[in-house]
């Protein structure tokens, strides 16, 4: 059972000159019907998709399976693309009213992408995105100005619980770097088949603590701090856009 608190496909690669060693490779098959988020994930294209765990603790000590398991999965349409991820969390945390504070101490679903795998540093500007998921299905990350921004008219997201597991479905529109905070003029891009994009997933798990807990994400980190995944997009693994 569940408990809610609310207070208020892989391959190892040679690295690209701007990527740690050993990111991680997925094919993403392109969805043959309309993916409807809704937590329910009953599309046949996410049958067979491929799942890619979440199991590299970045921060925090030791957890039980009871604690935390994760898995995602990755399909896509020329318009944006869809992620899966199934989430076991004894104790859903959410303690800061304001979306915009502390957003990585309460529970969430962290989606770093970089719409062109390049790598480098991202830490205030938008060389990649690190999109923080809400448990009220926001999406937060840094500006250029350096404040917290929410950047939810680029997702759309929703999550279920099914038994002990969350099923999280969100689909993203990607932007490149020259994506303008507060434009209007800002268009996502088409994607096509052989595209490749950065992608990392973690999850922040906080069971009651003014911190969190735990850090756990979808890649390793070979050396240097664990957590740099909001600066360092070389971090990331590739997503190919397959047919």
């Amino acid at each position: 059972m569940v408990t809610a608190v609310i207070i208020a496909g892989l391959a190892p690669l040679t690295a690209h000159a701007s990527h740690s060693e050993a990111r991680s490779s997925y094919v993403a098959q392109r969805a043959a019907t309309d993916i409807h988020v809704d937590g329910t994930a009953s599309e046949p294209d996410w049958e067979r998709a491929a799942w890619r765990d979440i199991k590299y603790r970045w921060l925090g000590p030791e957890y039980t399976a009871d604690d935390f398991a994760g898995r995602f999965k990755v399909v896509w349409t020329p318009d944006r693309i869809y992620i899966l991820a199934e989430i076991v969390d004894d104790i859903l945390f959410d303690a800061h009213r304001d979306p915009l504070v502390q957003y990585w101490d309460d529970d969430c679903l962290e989606i770093f992408l970089d719409a062109d795998y390049s790598g480098g540093e991202h830490q205030f500007n938008h060389n990649a995105f690190a999109y923080h998921m809400s448990l009220d299905n926001r999406a937060i990350d840094i500006g250029t100005d350096r404040e917290a921004r929410d950047y939810t008219h680029h997702v759309q997201s929703r999550w279920r619980q099914h038994a002990d597991k969350l099923v999280w479905e969100i689909g993203i529109d990607i932007y490149d770097d020259t994506y303008v905070d507060g434009s209007s003029q800002n268009q996502p891009l088409e994607l096509v088949v052989g595209q490749i994009l950065g992608l990392m997933i973690a999850y922040c798990d906080n069971d009651g603590s003014e911190l969190r807990e735990n850090f756990i994400g979808s890649e390793s980190v070979p050396s240097g701090p664990k957590d740099r995944g909001w600066i360092d997009a070389g971090l990331f693994g590739e997503v190919i856009l397959g047919d």
